[in-house]
């Protein structure tokens, strides 16, 4: 019998090929915002009408994210990725062509539904692959992709609207001015079909996860894949580990309550939560005044998105750089010390009229990167790490869950915070739940970077 070998090039395959799934939901999250004034005229939307439109993906995600848990676990996640990437083929598609506003919503649902699944599923896989060394770098890659989606749209919404505009005065029957002049709208939405043929296609070469093929019974070929991941002294290590911490029956939600997992349930909880309440969308939402105000020229709030899209991928570069070197712990205590102080100073430059300050701008910018390198990424990565193997996909999508209902509320709450407060007392808001996620972080957070997740598992019960 031939010995196994560790195939890097498979290694790196599988991943880029798994975070395409974070490209869609990027993208997803993103082309909607030069979609929605297109989308409103043609239709004649209501108020109503059109926070529907915004918020029907959200409901999707919400779904998928709650089917993902259990199927993941139950089927395996090379099979739930596979109906991520056709859901959201047929959402973009249907979003593309579809001759009615309720067939839009339609498509815009599906579409969400295949990226609540992605969300949950990719870092999961990504983990349940990764060497130990490299873990938690390639499982930030997920939200590098993401963030890559956000830019893409961005820069395509941006292209195809110049596109329009330079070209309307032109008639044609043909398809493609249909789609990218006569109805701009549905050509941004039909950048999203590449990805998502890319991503299912690619789906055909990756293998299941290792680690969910030894739960299941299946250890020859689990073990065999675990070592043309990540070579076989860790593959022989970590599947005796997991073997011995498999326990007998299957996962339970109810599990998860067990005062064993108490601590590994608050950081899966609360971790998401407060990635979506240290005010990443009111940075994004005032960043193009903030810009315009310091004296920087943008012809349009297309240009203004691109720049603000490309400083987050490029900011989430550190986590990739870094998370493995300086490890888990250290990165969120930072970034959230550093989350803290640029928006406490942002709100005093707001309380004290001061939107013209180069202090504001700086504010802005030094909360931006550190949120990108350590609270909008990690949460990803502790999640996928924290939890026992055998519950790992019912806990991440609880994990999820609350990233996406918390990114609900804030969206509620915000314009009340900012007509009822003031600018100044939302972002001092913003700024205690940072001050509170590092006191969690700071407590409750053990460094997991160099540890299997066997290893982890132990030292979290």
């Amino acid at each position: 019998m031939e010995p196994i070998v560790y195939k890097r090039n498979l290694l790196l395959m599988v991943c880029c090929i798994a975070a395409l799934g974070g490209v869609l939901f990027g993208f997803d999250m993103a082309v909607i915002s030069g979609v929605l004034p297109f989308v409103q005229k043609q239709f004649s939307l209501t108020a109503v009408q059109e926070g529907w439109f915004v918020s029907s993906a959200l409901v999707g995600c919400i779904i998928g994210v709650a089917i993902s848990g259990e199927l993941g676990d139950r089927l395996g996640r090379k099979k739930l990725l596979m109906v991520s990437a056709i859901l959201f083929l047929i959402g973009a598609v249907g979003c593309t062509w579809a001759p009615t506003f309720s067939l839009m919503v339609m498509a815009r649902i599906l579409a969400g539904i295949g990226i609540g699944i992605a969300s949950n599923i990719v870092p999961l896989y990504i983990s349940e692959i990764a060497p130990t060394k490299i873990r938690g770098r390639l499982v930030t890659c997920y939200q590098l992709a993401v963030t890559f989606g956000i830019l893409v749209a961005y820069l395509s919404n941006a292209a195809i609207l110049k596109h329009a505009l330079a070209m309307s005065a032109e008639g044609s029957s043909s398809a493609f001015h249909f789609l990218f002049i006569a109805e701009a709208w549905r050509g941004m939405f039909s950048i999203g079909i590449l990805p998502a043929v890319l991503f299912m296609a690619g789906l055909f070469f990756v293998p299941e996860s290792p680690r969910w093929l030894i739960q299941n019974g299946r250890e020859v070929e689990g073990l065999q894949l675990l070592t043309e991941l990540v070579g076989e002294k860790e593959a022989v290590e970590d599947a005796d580990k997991l073997k011995k911490n498999q326990g007998t029956g299957k996962g339970s939600y109810k599990e998860l309550w067990s005062p064993r997992l108490r601590r590994a349930l608050i950081l899966g909880l609360f971790l998401p939560l407060f990635s979506q309440f240290s005010g990443i969308n009111a940075i994004i939402y005032y960043g193009p005044s903030i810009l315009t105000s310091a004296g920087i020229s943008l012809s349009n709030s297309f240009q203004s998105q691109v720049i603000f899209g490309l400083a987050n991928m490029m900011f989430t570069l550190i986590a990739v750089w870094k998370v493995d070197a300086l490890g888990r712990r250290p990165l969120y205590l930072i970034g959230t010390v550093g989350a803290t102080i640029s928006l406490f100073v942002a709100g005093l430059c707001f309380y004290n009229n001061a939107t013209h300050s180069v202090f504001l701008l700086i504010a802005v910018l030094a909360f931006l990167a550190s949120f990108a390198f350590s609270i909008g990424p990690l949460k990803f990565v502790v999640a996928s790490e924290i939890f026992p193997a055998r519950i790992r996909g019912r806990a991440m999508a609880l994990s999820i869950m609350v990233m996406w209902i918390a990114d609900t509320i804030v969206g509620q709450l915000t314009p009340i915070f900012l007509q009822e407060l003031g600018t100044a007392y939302t972002f001092w808001i913003f700024s205690a739940f940072c001050l509170v996620a590092f006191v969690t972080v700071y407590f409750l957070l053990p460094e997991t970077k160099g540890k299997s997740l066997e290893d982890i598992e132990n030292n979290m019960v």
